[in-house]
């Protein structure tokens, strides 16, 4: 098999490191970031995709690193969980911490595994958890290296992302190691501007709202008209969470339409 060249992401201050998949794409960005971190053992956060490519890379990783001691998913989507079946194949009997599944550590607020700390960001799905790892939060899909995460239509999934985003705030990281993009070195900036961003929305769609528009193209076409095409289905993901808090505050006026979501568009 012929390796391809590897993505590596070095975090400064800490021991580890990310490797990015081959897998870009609007919604991937770069590629699904797989982090690498500490040795004699290291531990993984989000295998990434099922690549047989990445698979490698990352097992060398932890080969170099003297064995692994668990794997962790910030999420279950399948860019960041496919690839556990192959590296539980590599390396069995290792325990695996997600937020749901048939798992070995069910993770909740506060629960330690390994060097990580879980912190619930839940929004862009149910079971999402980022982690703590020293001065660096592992964000998986709560945070992005650069532009904006969607958010899934559960219930009470928009005020969930926001209380998450305050508690990764409170922890005063210096450092911010996301699922998708670059590293952040400014955690403060990036979680105040993910806020104001869903804020700033909220506005505009408010403003539409109290204008008359009630469909679904005029709430996109009001509140999200910066929105590229492609991405006109994932703002329609995140309309429905929007709608779905503004029904949840008694602040969303009869009559509006509310977007059904299918599956493949939920849960990426």
């Amino acid at each position: 098999m012929t390796i391809q060249a590897v993505t590596r992401i070095r975090l400064p201050g800490v021991d580890a490191v990310g490797i990015t998949a081959d897998n870009p794409g609007a919604f991937t960005l770069s590629g699904t970031n797989t982090w690498v971190l500490e040795r004699d053992p290291a531990w993984v956060v989000d295998p990434g995709p099922d690549l047989p490519d990445h698979a490698e890379a990352v097992s060398a990783e932890i080969l170099a690193r003297g064995g692994l001691g668990g794997i962790a998913l910030t999420h279950d989507h399948a860019d960041h969980s496919a690839g556990v079946p192959s590296l539980r194949a590599r390396f069995p009997e290792v325990p695996l911490a997600a937020g749901r599944g048939d798992v070995e550590e069910r993770l909740s607020a506060g629960t330690r595994f390994g060097p990580l700390e879980a912190i619930p960001t839940p929004g862009h799905a149910p079971d999402h958890f980022a982690f703590v790892f020293g001065p660096v939060g592992l964000t998986g899909d709560a945070v992005l290296g650069q532009g904006s995460v969607f958010i899934a239509p559960d219930p009470g999934a928009m005020t969930g992302y926001l209380q998450g985003l305050a508690r990764l705030r409170r922890r005063e990281l210096e450092l911010l190691a996301p699922g998708h993009g670059p590293l952040v070195t400014d955690p403060l900036s990036k979680l105040d501007e993910y806020v104001e961003h869903r804020l700033d929305r909220e506005r505009r769609l408010v403003a539409s709202l109290d204008a008359g528009a009630r469909s679904i193209s005029e709430m996109l076409d009001a509140a999200w008209s910066d929105v590229p095409n492609q991405l006109r289905p994932a703002a329609t993901v995140t309309l429905a969470a929007h709608l779905e808090k503004l029904a949840d505050d008694g602040r969303l006026p009869d009559g509006v339409e509310r977007p059904s979501i299918p599956t493949f568009l939920a849960q990426p």
